[in-house]
């Protein structure tokens, strides 16, 4: 099939969050599969001052390859991409975002004519590429080009909707009919998510769990109604993890490689781990790592609710990541009180990201929502056992028999889990099986893009 993937951020060419590692990664396997892929996205200034190997194809249109074949086309606009930044600064998102990305939506429907890629399916992502699918059924309706083009929507966080104020709405070049409750009106705004959610002919979420809890009030942000009214068309794929940036058999940044064939060599990386972060060197201790934006949604408001409680068993922490400042004084108070205990790294630390990942007995990850995850797909690869709250794509990957699940989000909840796991950790010969149980867990990309393929065909 010949796929046409939109999207607002991608590896390597620009990147804020997880968004990014699934459009560098998912077209690969999907070239793998025999589609034929082609890539738009803005054109950024990070993409123009970067050393990447970019040509131009046109006044206002450059690319470069990825995979064997794969052209990605960068859509190219002085006022709306040559910032700083891709969606706002330091004071917050940038005012005219539904202009920036309607302006690309539409860019990019037509220079699939110029460049003549008829597509089977076009495959969106978020809100900044959800109005290619309102544009296909409304301005380009009528033409015959477009006429065997599909739409797919991925939606990764529905959070983020894309929701700006009723007066914008004209912007959109729509006619007035579609600013309706059965269009993209939202509470007298607008809302770009909600507009692709309609146009689309298949949506889908990034595990199966979460596809179900966005029908909820509870995880639906308003939008649950309506996701109800097209759940004949909404499923769930779990993103895969790259394997060959992620193994413990090859990764560079740790001290010792190992694999399932020889995990007693683990034990050396925890070593240094416990050593680079000014912890003791006691193999009989379990030490839980953490890896994450620090944020209520991550699960730091039970998190630092339990420290105290935490800080008193037989354990040490080990924490890296950036996020609000409220977690951040919190944390820093427990590091300070328990320098034994905690070890705090307020930053973004790739190195120390994959020797935390190796060298943890258990990855702490007690997210209150989490629609997929990354983090705990990483850390069965590495036999570093996952402990999370049973949501979104953590509750798809996690079971008793490669984790530990807690199901009552309180902070007595994660305390009762964690001594669960600190006291199964004594029990060597048990552990063991769990870490060979999580290691022979497959989460790769190739096992995404099957299953893709399989919506793709459905879709057409």
């Amino acid at each position: 099939m010949k796929i046409a993937v939109a999207l607002s951020e991608m590896v390597p060419f620009a990147k804020t969050g997880g968004l990014a590692d699934v459009g560098g990664a998912l077209p690969l396997d999907l070239e793998y599969c025999g589609h034929e892929v082609i890539i738009l996205m803005p054109g950024y200034k990070c993409i123009r001052d970067s050393k990447l190997k970019i040509r131009r194809v046109s006044k206002d249109i450059s690319s470069s390859t990825i995979g064997k074949n794969i052209k990605v086309y960068f859509i190219e606009h002085d006022f709306y991409f040559n910032r700083d930044c891709i969606y706002g600064d330091k004071d917050g998102d940038y005012w005219d975002n539904l202009e920036r990305f309607a302006f690309f939506c539409r860019r990019g429907l037509d220079l699939l004519k110029e460049i003549n890629f008829s597509a089977d399916i076009l495959h969106l992502h978020d809100w900044q590429s959800s109005l290619m699918a309102v544009y296909l059924k409304t301005l380009y309706s009528e033409d015959n080009f477009y006429s065997r083009t599909r739409s797919l929507l991925t939606i990764h966080n529905i959070g983020y909707q894309g929701v700006f104020a009723k007066e914008e709405f004209k912007k959109l070049g729509l006619e007035n009919k579609y600013f309706d409750i059965n269009g993209l009106e939202f509470y007298d705004k607008v809302n770009l998510l909600k507009g692709g959610i309609i146009f689309s002919d298949f949506i889908n979420t990034v595990s199966p769990t979460y596809a179900k809890e966005i029908q909820t009030k509870e995880f639906g942000f308003g939008l649950e109604g309506l996701l109800k009214k097209r759940k004949d068309v909404l499923s769930g794929i779990l993103n895969g993890i790259d394997y060959s940036v992620w193994d413990p058999d090859a990764d560079e940044f740790i001290i010792q490689n190992y694999s399932a064939r020889d995990i007693e060599r683990k034990i050396l990386n925890k070593e240094d781990l416990q050593r680079q972060c000014g912890l003791a060197l006691n193999a009989e201790l379990p030490v839980l790592g953490i890896v994450s934006r620090l944020a209520k949604q991550k699960g730091f408001d039970i998190l630092t609710a339990s420290l105290e409680e935490l800080c008193k068993m037989d354990l040490q922490l080990i924490i890296l990541g950036i996020g609000d400042d409220k977690y951040h004084q919190l944390l820093k108070a427990a590091a300070k009180k328990y320098p034994k205990v905690v070890a705090l790294n307020l930053n973004f630390d790739d190195p120390l990201a994959h020797k935390i990942y190796a060298g943890c007995d258990i990855f702490l990850m007690p997210s209150k929502y989490e629609p997929c995850g990354l983090g705990q797909l990483i850390s069965l690869r590495y036999g570093t056992i996952p402990l999370v709250f049973k949501t979104g794509g953590l509750a798809d990957t996690i079971t008793k028999n490669n984790g530990f699940i807690f199901t009552d989000y309180t902070k007595e909840g994660l305390l009762q889990i964690v001594k669960k796991a600190t006291l199964a950790f004594k029990n060597k010969i048990e552990w063991k099986r769990l870490i060979l149980n999580a290691m022979q867990c497959n989460f790769s990309w190739k096992v995404s893009a099957d299953k893709y393929s399989y919506l793709y065909a459905k879709a057409k």
